[in-house]
């Protein structure tokens, strides 16, 4: 490390304003995709809307996590855990959606927190060698031990093994977005580090429209990361904590409780 770079000042926490608008948008767009797969009926052809709109949902869910977890809370593990109880809420409820196959699937919220968890542990990892209290052997081995439980894991969760990569994935890019320094070699290495994400994205949908605004969704907020959150307007009304809290297992009771009574549980 140059001195240059070691006596420049860390970068100011940045504005968590976008996440005000995120929040409505991915509440919208996930109800979008699951009324659209569950509720509305086949003949009436809406497909594309989960395919299109319905696919911002999840990386947004994602990035936002992320920065919090990043940017917002001191404790990333406590901050995972409030997430695991919205999914044990939810699960049941969950396990009631018709799907193509019996398989038993844990919810988006295991998918977030999981990864969320993953990401703070492999910063604490990282920051404990270069401090020098964790030796090169040691840390080579957590990390496999890291993937082996990514590889167990994905098989159980939604959106599997891709998408546990997905919050780990944004908090390298936002990271290194965010602390990137000023000349080109600086910014340079910065993007590079959001490409993974960008090549995961671009891999979990089979569809060229659903991969296409699964990526803008995680191009748009690396735009945030790397400087645009200053930009971003209040929004006008903010999001209750209840109904934000309440929304994801409530949502699919009642999709359930309407799929119940017109006898699509059958």
């Amino acid at each position: 490390m140059t001195a240059q770079a070691a006596a420049r000042p860390l970068p100011a926490r940045p504005v968590s304003t976008w996440t005000g608008w995120g929040q409505w948008l991915a509440l919208a767009t996930m109800t979008i995709d699951h009324l659209t797969r569950y509720v509305a009926p086949s003949g009436w052809e809406l497909g594309w809307a989960g395919s299109s709109l319905g696919r911002i949902a999840f990386p947004l869910f994602a990035a936002m996590v992320a920065w919090h977890g990043l940017f917002n809370t001191r404790n990333p593990l406590r901050y995972a855990r409030r997430i695991l109880i919205i999914g044990l809420a939810a699960q049941l409820p969950y396990m009631l959606m018709p799907r193509a196959s019996d398989a038993f699937i844990l919810n988006v919220c295991f998918t977030l927190a999981l990864g969320l968890a993953w990401g703070a542990w492999l910063r604490e990892l990282l920051a404990r060698h270069r401090s020098g209290s964790l030796g090169s052997a040691w840390l080579g081995a957590a990390l496999v031990a890291t993937l082996a439980v990514w590889y167990l894991l994905g098989e159980w969760v939604e959106y599997g093994h891709r998408g546990l990569l997905l919050v780990p994935l944004f908090m390298l890019a936002m990271h290194h977005l965010h602390d990137a320094g000023e000349t080109l070699a600086e910014r340079l290495g910065a993007v590079t580090m959001a490409a993974p994400l960008l090549i995961v994205a671009g891999l979990m949908n089979s569809s060229d429209m659903a991969k296409s605004f699964t990526v803008a969704t995680c191009l748009a907020v690396l735009w945030l990361a790397a400087g645009a959150h200053r930009l971003t307007p209040g929004v006008p009304a903010a999001m209750p904590r209840r109904l934000w809290l309440a929304w994801y297992p409530g949502h699919f009771a009642l999709i359930a409780l309407w799929l119940w009574a017109s006898g699509g549980l059958g």
